[in-house]
């Protein structure tokens, strides 16, 4: 049970104060009764709540699968740069956050939610979830640069990063699917073999994959499969 103003101030119907209001005024109802005290508790799950009579859909996480274009901070806040947050719309009091960091100049995948459990499954280093991303670089690959990746590449502060996997598909173009995230680790990781990243777009992120449809800047919510793929 969750207090009505409560869940129309996070459905962005306005501030606690403007929803009691709306609530005091007889324009909200819930499974058909008109309601008038603004701490009156619901259940999120199976109460019909209408306002201005639209039923409103709660949904206590929210999970979205955001297409980052490039020029936007994964972050929730910047004093300076647009955050990926600023690409959201309708869900600004949800306490929404990305799961990991996608560098500014990096395109693809980035997961925005609000359930902090699924977080921290998808980015502790304790579960190793894939990350798969699409590269273009100048440089010439190596044959032998497969087994550098598989048994870990040496960055430039000595770090030894975890095994990885390469795929060619160009002369200057491939995949490659790591399970660590580290600062700029992809750059860093085709540096230390005389390699220079030109274009980074992540894929994939655990089970779930970039949605082909979406453009970039797009969000679309998770399906249910998608989201029981995750947890």
């Amino acid at each position: 049970m969750i207090r009505l103003d409560k869940v129309l101030s996070h459905l962005g119907y306005g501030s606690r104060k403007e929803v009691k209001e709306i609530i005091r005024k007889g324009y909200v109802t819930v499974n058909g009764e008109v309601i008038s005290k603004d701490d009156t508790k619901i259940d999120e799950e199976n109460d019909e709540v209408l306002v201005f009579d639209d039923k409103i859909e709660y949904d206590k996480f929210i999970y979205l699968m955001l297409n980052k274009p490039s020029g936007y901070v994964s972050a929730t806040f910047d004093n300076k740069l647009p955050t990926v947050l600023d690409l959201i719309e309708g869900y600004e009091k949800r306490g929404l956050f990305p799961v990991g960091r996608l560098d500014i100049d990096t395109y693809g995948l980035l997961l925005i939610t609000n359930d902090g459990m699924l977080a921290h499954k998808m980015l502790s280093p304790k579960y190793h979830v894939d990350k798969k991303y699409y590269l273009e670089f100048d440089g010439d690959f190596k044959e032998e640069n497969y087994k550098k990746f598989e048994d870990g590449i040496i960055l430039d502060d000595g770090y030894k990063c975890m095994s990885a996997k390469f795929e060619l598909i160009d002369k200057n173009k491939g995949y490659i699917t790591i399970k660590e995230g580290k600062f700029h680790q992809v750059k860093r990781m085709m540096e230390a073999l005389n390699m220079t990243v030109t274009f980074l777009k992540r894929v994939s992120f655990g089970a779930l994959n970039l949605d082909d449809i979406l453009k970039y800047g797009e969000y679309r919510k998770l399906t249910e499969e998608e989201i029981e793929s995750l947890k």
